[in-house]
């Protein structure tokens, strides 16, 4: 066919046939009228994939407790079912009509789920020790949250497709991504978590414990303990959550404590923080107020004692990613704990009155991390 046949062909002059008009006029119909629907079918392709990856993520992080319950001395007929039943617990929030008093609630409904879950737990694996329970209940943590995952984008997922609402998709398909990024994220922290290593939220402890080396540890509060040492001519108290196991403890009733007994100058917190998009791994920061993460009940308890107090309270974070900080700590994160000690002897050497007194409080998860 030649240039001129070609431009006839598609000529929509005066001669046009009934056919070429069909041609150009029935596409525009069907994406008009059925425009929704083709996107619809379309994205939902995509949505549906995503979707079976997250079932099949926590399946898999579900075999994968289980497999390591399996190995644990003294597991019975019903450790397995019943193992399986406490990823399921779940949690009510408290009302919130009226917000007095809001934290104290969130506080008990938080204790009481990690309390009667550990008991579950210890009554289900008799002969395990206090690690192995741990890493139990974080392993369940990381499966439970994966199902719950699934369940919500599969839920909206569902409930779009039964609308044939496309503009009700359009917000899934956008959020997507950032919870793929973070399913991948649980779903590789579970082998960590399992063996004992440290993460990189545990970059914090693992200042905060480097500090503490070859000092005596006592406990002080729910799995937190803590050490005394002179830093910069002040005397430092040096608190972070008991390792290795994988526990982070409850610093803000820690901090209580410490400063119901001693004349605190300064409080300074070490912490894993969320980097940006192009920020590098590693890089150390510091700031002001309390840095720690979680529920926001530690937060709310650091925030009120040290306003009674009035305590200034300063942070070093060090950045990294969502993977990263549930996921073997990197060369790059762990190069950055003596840079992260140096902050933090540069905030006590200019920031804090001489043969004064301060609190550096380690914040992160210490699975892995030792004193």
């Amino acid at each position: 066919m030649n240039l001129t046949a070609f431009d006839e062909f598609f000529s929509m002059g005066d001669d046009t046939s009934p056919l070429m008009m069909l041609i150009w006029i029935l596409p525009v119909i069907l994406f008009v009228f059925y425009g929704q629907r083709i996107q619809l079918m379309v994205t939902s392709q995509d949505i549906k994939k995503q979707i079976k990856k997250l079932d099949e993520y926590g399946s898999g992080t579900m075999k994968e407790t289980l497999a390591y319950v399996g190995g644990l001395p003294g597991t019975g007929a019903g450790t397995r079912s019943g193992i399986e039943a406490i990823a399921d617990y779940f949690v009510v929030p408290p009302q919130d009509m009226d917000t007095t008093g809001i934290v104290p609630k969130v506080r008990q409904i938080l204790w009481n789920r990690e309390t009667y879950t550990k008991r579950r737990i210890e009554a289900l694996l008799p002969d395990a020790d206090c690690t192995q329970r741990a890493r139990v209940q974080v392993l369940l943590e990381v499966s439970a949250g994966l199902r719950m995952i699934h369940k919500a984008i599969n839920h909206m997922y569902l409930t779009a497709k039964k609308q044939n609402n496309y503009p009700l998709i359009l917000p899934l398909q956008m959020m997507l991504p950032f919870v793929m990024e973070q399913a991948e994220a649980m779903r590789d922290a579970v082998a960590p978590f399992r063996d004992g290593q440290p993460v990189g939220d545990g970059v914090g402890p693992a200042v905060v414990g480097a500090m503490m080396r070859g000092l005596p540890c006592a406990p002080i509060s729910y799995q937190m303990g803590y050490a005394r040492s002179t830093i910069e001519g002040r005397s430092a108290i040096l608190l972070k959550a008991m390792g290795p196991d994988p526990v982070v403890g409850k610093p803000d009733e820690a901090l209580t404590a410490i400063i119901g007994e001693n004349d605190v100058d300064a409080i300074i917190m070490v912490d894993a923080a969320l980097k940006m998009e192009g920020e590098q791994s590693g890089t150390v920061y510091r700031g002001f107020g309390a840095a720690i993460g979680g529920s926001g009940v530690e937060r709310f308890g650091i925030e009120e004692i040290a306003t009674r107090q009035n305590i200034p309270v300063f942070c070093v974070v060090v950045k990294q990613s969502v993977k990263e900080s549930i996921t073997l700590m990197s060369d790059a994160i762990h190069a950055s704990i003596p840079e992260a000690s140096s902050h933090v002897r540069d905030i006590i050497r200019n920031d804090t009155p001489p043969e004064g007194t301060v609190v550096i409080v380690g914040v992160g998860n210490t699975g892995g991390v030792g004193q």
